[in-house]
């Protein structure tokens, strides 16, 4: 595994012209799902008038369940529809695509379209929020006529991602334009709202425990029962960040504690923290990464965007055919560029050790794109985290080598102080660094690594690092890759500690075969090359092309200059499991 290349940026230095364009088309990226909101049902009976008011109510705090069933107490199919594909879309708005697809299922099919395309009769009358209904239509197409329905001659529906992508039917990645994206969610009206939390969970905390044990034994009752996950226990009661794992062996429980505050969903559906902005922990990520670490597991995860080696091959013999013919005409840049694209071609999106489908699939992949585009300057990554065009030395602005520098992003704790009887374990320091790494290219396109960086290679990665912290506040996409470490480092920590055995807990509904199913989404395969290019002093040019993720934790918590004793833990029981306690309660705030 420690084989596999991470994060890619060819790096080609030439003199090929004067003057370049300083724009090329963006055609890679990796994102989250893109979903809409409510618009009003109608009705012209007074009674159901009455029940879509009480929905409108219910899905503006997130009750569901509950308006699913007020919906299916309306005899009208054709009105029972339009209830249904308000509630509908707000699921989908609150990134529950699931859950969604269970609503448009209690649909009577013959009027599924017709509800889709009620939704968007109704946006003019819309006082509130609205909807993008095309995300309701693309849900009932699948969920009506099969996946991947040919619409309109086109070949196939996309499913949007939010922040600026989409994934195609054969799952290649493309880019929106920025001011599309946010164009679109203007025009639509997509506006924040807060989460439905009674008054105790919505309470701030410093300290905030989670019993993962209790946890699983509520949601194995839901799911038994036929009633959905809800909003709490799918964000984790509102932690942010984990920095205590407690084992009981007493009560046989585990516990992870860490601050917690109420959240919103912001104009993307992402679960943010009120106060700090930060994403919740995930329930989804947290069962999959438990399975990625079980007996019969991976034991890591992580991406990869690969460039083909016939690619490499094509593109570097594209750039000495161009140099054998001396410099470029300043005309003719902007052309050699895209050849450069396209002589390279598709890179493959290699995953590892989580579902191609899963959440924390699509947190890794769009880290590492973004970790891309930061690093050849197409994504601002703030005054402190500059581009490599910005790092480079006069001498490697005129050398005309072909190299490759290798980016990575990866686990980086300070320690993991533990008891000494090992059931009270504190996670202390930030949890992602950048490693870079130069290789360099064969005459048949291989990459041969050198196990070194270079000065501004390292100078980028070390940046990326030290500032981790800012980047995680101003994209939520690497706050979350955070949050996917923190919960691995917890699944590494109970496999390593051999906990299940401990207290005879073996996960339960959140097992490899448990009937726990995480929230799935479209799975991009491949993503086009990108390229980009400055000028230095009127004649040379560079191009980058880039990318990845790797999340072996069982690493860390085997580390022994990492894990250490503290005899300041030993009472940490005593502050974190509570006697008094109702029933069923699985989540608390330490006193």
């Amino acid at each position: 595994m420690a084989a596999r290349s991470s994060l890619m940026a060819w790096h080609i230095h030439g003199c090929f012209g004067r003057q370049c364009q300083k724009r090329l088309g963006l055609v890679a990226v990796t994102a989250v799902a893109s979903v809409g909101m409510t618009f009003f049902a109608t009705a012209d009976d007074p009674r159901a008038i009455d029940v879509q008011r009480m929905i409108e109510r219910q899905v503006a705090f997130g009750e569901f369940a509950a308006a699913i069933n007020a919906a299916g107490t309306v005899d009208d199919l054709k009105e029972r529809a339009n209830l249904l594909g308000m509630i509908a879309n707000a699921q989908l708005k609150a990134g529950d695509a699931s859950a969604a697809r269970g609503t448009t299922r209690q649909m009577d099919q013959s009027q599924r379209p017709q509800a889709a395309g009620q939704q968007a009769r109704q946006q003019a009358l819309s006082g509130g929020v609205m909807a993008d209904f095309q995300s309701l239509m693309t849900l009932i197409e699948t969920e009506t006529s099969g996946p991947w329905m040919n619409s309109g001659g086109e070949g196939g529906t996309m499913t949007e991602y939010q922040n600026g992508v989409a994934v195609s039917p054969n799952g290649l990645l493309a880019s929106l334009k920025k001011e599309e994206h946010t164009g679109r969610l203007k025009a639509l009206g997509v506006a924040a709202r807060k989460a439905d939390l009674n008054a105790e969970v919505a309470q701030q905390a410093d300290l905030r425990f989670v019993s993962l044990t209790q946890l699983e034994r509520e949601a194995s009752k839901r799911l038994t029962e036929g009633r959905p996950i809800v909003e709490t226990m799918k964000n984790l009661a509102g932690i942010t960040q984990i920095r205590y794992v407690v084992v009981e062996p007493k009560s046989r429980d585990v516990l992870i504690g860490g601050p917690s505050e109420a959240w919103r969903y912001d104009s993307n559906g992402n679960p943010v923290g009120i106060k700090s902005g930060r994403p919740t922990l995930q329930l989804d990520d947290l069962v999959t990464v438990l399975r990625t670490f079980s007996n019969d597991g991976p034991q890591n995860f992580g991406c990869s965007f690969n460039p083909r080696q016939e690619g490499l091959q094509q593109l570097q013999a594209f750039v000495e055919k161009s140099e054998s013919r001396g410099p470029l005409d300043s005309s003719a840049v902007k052309g050699w560029v895209n050849q450069l694209q396209s002589k390279l071609g598709p890179q493959d999106i290699e995953l590892w050790g989580v579902p191609r489908d899963s959440r924390v699939a699509r947190v890794v992949t769009e880290a590492d794109y973004r970790l891309k585009m930061i690093g050849i300057g197409k994504l601002e990554g703030g005054p402190h985290v500059p581009s490599i065009f910005e790092l480079l030395t006069v001498k490697e602005q005129k050398s005309s080598k072909l190299d490759a520098l290798r980016w990575w992003l990866t686990m980086k704790y300070d320690a993991i102080l533990h008891s000494p009887d090992h059931n009270v374990f504190e996670i202390q320091g930030p949890s992602v660094q950048c490693l870079s790494e130069n290789q360099y290219l064969t005459e048949k396109g291989e990459r041969v690594g050198t196990g070194q960086a270079d000065a501004t290679n390292r100078a980028f990665a070390a940046n990326f690092t030290q500032h981790y912290a800012e980047l995680a506040q101003r994209d939520i996409a690497f706050a979350d890759l955070q949050n996917v470490f923190d919960l691995a480092l917890v699944a590494a920590l109970l496999k390593n500690e051999g906990v299940a055995n401990r207290i005879g807990w073996e996960f339960g509904s959140f097992a490899p075969q448990g009937m726990y199913e995480p929230a799935t989404y479209a799975a991009p395969r491949e993503v086009e090359s990108v390229a980009n290019h400055h000028v230095y002093r009127g004649k040379d040019i560079v191009v980058q092309v880039a990318g990845g993720v790797r999340g072996d934790l069982l690493s860390v918590v085997r580390d022994r200059d990492v894990m250490k004793s503290s005899t300041t833990l030993k009472d940490m029981t005593v502050q974190a499991v509570p006697s008094n306690l109702p029933q069923g309660r699985w989540w608390w705030d330490a006193k």
